[in-house]
């Protein structure tokens, strides 16, 4: 099950490829992306229908040889937190592909890559062997480094590399690390690093090589600057990935590596993930409250956002962790969406920048319904899933400390202004001008889109339910892993 979710959307990806070589076959190809996306997303439905979320440890695992000299195996595993993440990827990119259905220049060649990043995000979730892991971390830089490279904007180039450096060079360490473990224990199974007693002295330089890692891929503060560039110059569909997946990455490392493997360091450290994680909600939350481009005032509020995963992981309790991995799955609807929201004006108006728009609630009714559900949920309204997440993490930091708990809650009021007053600079007001005038409102296949993710952000705001069952074992068995290691 979990080598069909990898390698379906690859396969699929590369023939895609093959047919669009030609014009002929650029509409079959254009099809099969979406066939192939929307088949990986059922298969994720259907390995989260043979998921037993009362057990712990890894399910549907699979485990072959693949390099016997190094003892490198293929093998893969899933708990509740990963299969959550596998069926966010799964469901983002059926909508993004979607979503670019009508991109002009190489448009089979641009729906491939998603589909290709989709496998390579699966391998990264499911792997279970340490070289494994890092052969699909590495890999999903690729597709992304040639859609911003390719379709983005006009400093594509300048964003492409930027990111590419920032996100390679961190995990360089994390390779150091883990061939650190596989002299120390001889082997790459993230399992035995799990239950292995790492020495005291080597802990905090594991830690810290894995953190350059997934710190800039969250993006936590101060290596958060590649993020703005990245965003802005990419492709809608670009941006929905980025946003909704790339970033999921460094939390689930920081789940799945730093806290099972070298606890103690986890502790001993957890200030300053603390101390950055409000740094990032406060600080760049008043960042984003001074943008003028609608993509990067979105792009610093994802950094807001994300700095609660990093707070809520780093408080060590069940809640803190729960709220952390929900906030990960509604970050990944809420930013998917209001990305979207900004290509379906900028494919329009091809422009980004707040002032050039005003009143466009007059010309696009359905889109300014839409897109302020989606600012509502950006800001935490309760009802949407934008709430829930947070409001765990706000709740075990005042348990934690009340300071925290109080420092965080502020993401709620600049949530609200920067969100808000994006909307209503834009969205409502008189007319400003003859091109707002002359916009349609949404398309059916752009309705589909947001009324996809309306749905799921409204249905895991009022029903949160089905996510935190399939992940409470999990986060539990973590938080027993750090108590052992404190011990």
């Amino acid at each position: 099950m979990l080598s069909l979710l990898i390698w379906t959307p690859i396969f699929g990806g590369l023939a895609t490829l093959l047919l669009a070589r030609d014009e002929s076959g650029l509409a079959a190809a254009k099809f099969l992306a979406l066939l192939t996306a929307l088949l990986t997303f059922c298969i994720s439905v259907l390995a989260l229908l043979l998921f037993n979320p009362n057990l712990a440890g890894m399910q549907l695992t699979v485990d072959i040889p693949w390099i016997t000299a190094l003892g490198i195996d293929y093998a893969l595993g899933v708990d509740g937190i990963a299969l959550a993440l596998i069926v966010l990827n799964c469901a983002v990119t059926a909508l993004t592909v979607l979503a670019g259905w009508n991109v002009k220049r190489q448009p089979g060649s641009y729906l491939a890559a998603f589909l290709l990043m989709c496998g390579f995000v699966n391998g990264v979730f499911s792997a279970t062997d340490a070289a494994l892991f890092y052969v699909f971390w590495e890999a999903t830089l690729i597709p992304l480094f040639l859609v911003i490279g390719v379709w983005g904007g006009e400093r594509r180039v300048y964003a492409a590399i930027k990111f590419f450096l920032y996100t390679f060079c961190g995990s360089i360490l994390m390779l150091v690390a883990f061939i650190w473990l596989y002299d120390y224990l001889g082997s790459f199974d993230i399992l035995l690093m799990h239950r292995s007693y790492i020495p005291a002295e080597a802990q905090p330089w594991i830690f810290f090589a894995f953190l350059a890692a997934f710190a800039v891929k969250i993006p936590m503060v101060p290596v958060h600057t590649w993020l703005p560039d990245a965003h802005v110059e990419a492709p809608t569909g670009g941006s929905i990935i980025l946003a909704a997946i790339m970033l999921k990455l460094g939390g689930y490392g920081l789940l799945r590596l730093s806290l099972p493997i070298v606890p103690d360091a986890s502790v001993e450290y957890a200030w300053l993930l603390v101390a950055l994680s409000l740094v990032a909600i406060i600080y760049i939350g008043l960042v984003a409250l001074a943008q003028t481009d609608m993509k990067k005032l979105v792009a610093y509020s994802s950094v807001a956002h994300m700095g609660f995963v990093t707070l809520g992981t780093f408080i060590f309790s069940e809640l803190g962790l729960t709220g952390a991995v929900y906030q990960m799955i509604s970050h990944g609807f809420i930013s998917g969406a209001m990305f979207f929201c900004i290509g379906v004006l900028y494919d329009r108006m091809h422009t980004r920048n707040i002032g050039d728009y005003g009143g466009v609630a007059n010309t696009m009714p359905r889109y300014a319904t839409l897109l302020l559900l989606f600012a509502m949920a950006n800001a935490g309204l309760p009802g949407t899933s934008g709430f829930v997440g947070e409001f765990m993490v706000v709740l075990a930091a005042v348990k934690a400390n009340l300071w925290w708990g109080i420092l965080a809650a502020t993401a709620l009021i600049t949530g609200a202004a920067y969100s808000l007053w994006m909307y209503k600079r834009a969205i409502f007001g008189a007319v400003a001008n003859d091109r707002v005038r002359a916009l349609k409102d949404v398309d059916g296949r752009e309705l589909t889109v947001l009324a996809a993710f309306a749905a799921l952000v409204l249905l895991f705001g009022v029903w949160p339910l089905p996510i935190t069952n399939l992940i409470d074992v999990s986060v539990a068995e973590i938080a027993a892993q750090v108590a052992r290691g404190k011990l």
